[in-house]
């Protein structure tokens, strides 16, 4: 049976554009559909010039069409023009004009709101801080991003520590974010998207800014950034209790904090100021998590390098849970070097399934258990 064009539409309204996540058919990407027998042609419309993501595209619209019964398929790509993006940039990111009983407008530039800070907001923020550096605090978020998105969450990444971003290496980026009219699309790797400095600066350039010029690009990464609304946005925060831990606090208000130590007394007594830091700032600390707890060896027998007890005496002195404890494994250092996070890598090993209870707990156990619903109304 011969295809029609209301087929080929049909077949296509499935795929979704790699980086916005919605339709290419409610996106308008498709045009120009022929068709003839079972041989289809037509036009692709790409968000901007050089896509890096049109192979994949290709792949999923041949595949789909092939699924409805097509026996040649022929595409042509375009891109959109700056009419276009701008409609779709206000189409997916909200209108600056917006009103109240409209789509809420966001986006830094033009005075916008930060979505995460409202109450309808869905998307739980979770801070990962520290009070010192070289505990693994970012290897603790790379994972743990990882682990919620294995868990069927969308997550997102904010790589909050501009002076030593390191998120993009960790997780496996390996392209730069798009730029669609003002509205930036973060890239993704491993099922979480991230944003960092480290796609502003080169690896080896130092970000000597001060507070002002951190808060704005703070600002700008929770608001120019399509996030589409995840079920988790992890922020990496930066070691101790500086300017952008305040920041942030002013930014994301119902944002919980996650504090990562290691086992020795020292590294303890420095992560209970990230604590105290919190309560400062009216910020709900959630959960201690122990990093580089002990080391397997050979023989099975566990070694403890840097000493014992020190996450659950502070998750006791802050009155939080221990959420758990993550074994130093050299697999976990490696895969943050080269880009493969050991939760994907090595999902059964100790560390990942470590990572994965971590991610369950705060899933599970720690839920809100307040909803704020946008449809009630006190009349």
């Amino acid at each position: 049976m011969a295809l029609t064009e209301a087929d080929v539409i049909e077949a296509l309204r499935p795929v979704h554009d790699p980086e916005l996540h919605r339709s290419i058919v409610d996106l308008g990407m498709v045009r120009d559909v022929v068709v003839d027998g079972e041989a289809v042609r037509l036009t692709v419309v790409l968000t901007i010039p050089g896509c890096p993501l049109r192979n994949e595209i290709d792949q999923r619209v041949r595949g789909a069409l092939a699924g409805a019964g097509a026996t040649a398929v022929d595409i042509d790509f375009g891109s959109m023009t700056d009419e276009e993006r701008a409609a779709l940039r206000q189409l997916l990111h909200g209108d600056p004009a917006a009103t109240a009983g409209s789509q809420p407008a966001h986006g830094h530039a033009e005075g916008r709101a930060i979505p995460f800070a409202s109450p309808s907001s869905r998307t739980r923020v979770l801070l990962i801080a520290s009070g010192k550096g070289g505990v693994g605090k970012s290897s603790v978020t790379t994972n743990l991003a990882v682990s919620l998105s294995r868990l069927g969450k969308r997550v997102g990444v904010v790589d909050a520590d501009v002076w030593g971003f390191s998120i993009p290496r960790m997780l496996g980026v390996e392209r730069p974010p798009v730029l669609i009219d003002q509205m930036i699309v973060p890239p993704e790797a491993n099922g979480v998207a991230c944003i960092s400095m480290g796609f502003f600066a080169e690896e080896d350039q130092a970000v000597i800014w001060r507070g002002p010029m951190l808060h704005k690009a703070l600002e700008q990464f929770l608001t120019d950034v399509y996030w589409d609304e995840p079920d988790y946005l992890l922020v990496d925060l930066p070691p101790g209790t500086g300017d952008i831990s305040i920041s942030l606090a002013q930014f994301l208000p119902r944002a919980e904090l996650y504090v990562v130590t290691t086992p020795q007394p020292a590294a303890q007594k420095v992560a209970q100021r990230a604590a105290f830091m919190a309560h400062k700032v009216r910020l709900e600390v959630k959960g201690v998590i122990e990093n580089m707890s002990w080391f397997t060896g050979d023989d099975g027998k566990r070694y403890e390098i840097f000493g014992s007890g020190g996450g659950a005496e502070l998750a006791e002195r802050i009155e939080v849970p221990l959420l758990g404890q993550v074994p130093l494994v050299p697999e976990l250092r490696e895969g943050g070097d080269a880009g493969r996070p050991i939760a994907v890598t090595d999902p059964d090993g100790e560390a990942a399934r470590a990572f994965a209870a971590i991610a369950a707990r705060i899933d599970k156990e720690l839920a809100p258990t307040r909803r704020f619903n946008p449809e009630l109304k006190i009349l």
